[in-house]
C-alpha cells in the first residue's frame, strides 16, 4: 500500500487541518474516518532554490514518515502533509524522524 497521499486531497487538508510548527517542517494534519496514514510532501524552490536540495528534503520526509508508519508511530485515520524548512537540508532521516514523533506527541496532548 503506498503512503502518498493525492494531489487532491490536499487542499481538503490546508482547509480543514490543523498546522503543527517544528524547526525542520511543519506538519499539516487531518484526522477524518475515511482517512488513511497517507502524507503529501511541499518544498518550496524560495527555501530551497536548488533542485537536487529539494528533492532531498522530499526523500527525506517521505522515508522517515515510510519507516514511521512501517513502525505504527503514526496514528490510523490521520492525513499528513509535511512543509519543509530550511533547516532540514543539512539533518539526517533519524533527525526528521524525531521531529515527525514529536509532532505526533503534541498532536495526541492537544
Amino acid at each position: 500500500m503506498s503512503t502518498r497521499l493525492p494531489g487532491a486531497r490536499y487542499k481538503r487538508i490546508f482547509d480543514r487541518g490543523r498546522s503543527i510548527k517544528g524547526r525542520l517542517l511543519v506538519a499539516w494534519h487531518l484526522e477524518s474516518p475515511d482517512a488513511d496514514r497517507m502524507a503529501g510532501v511541499v518544498v518550496s524552490k524560495k527555501s530551497f532554490h536548488d533542485a537536487v536540495d529539494r528533492n532531498r528534503a522530499k526523500r527525506l520526509m517521505r522515508e522517515a514518515f515510510r519507516l514511521l508508519v512501517k513502525e505504527g508511530a503514526m496514528p490510523e485515520k490521520t492525513e499528513w502533509i509535511f512543509i519543509a524548512r530550511r533547516a532540514i537540508g543539512t539533518k539526517k532521516c533519524a533527525d526528521v524522524q524525531e521531529e515527525m514523533r514529536w509532532c505526533v506527541r503534541r498532536l495526541s496532548h492537544s
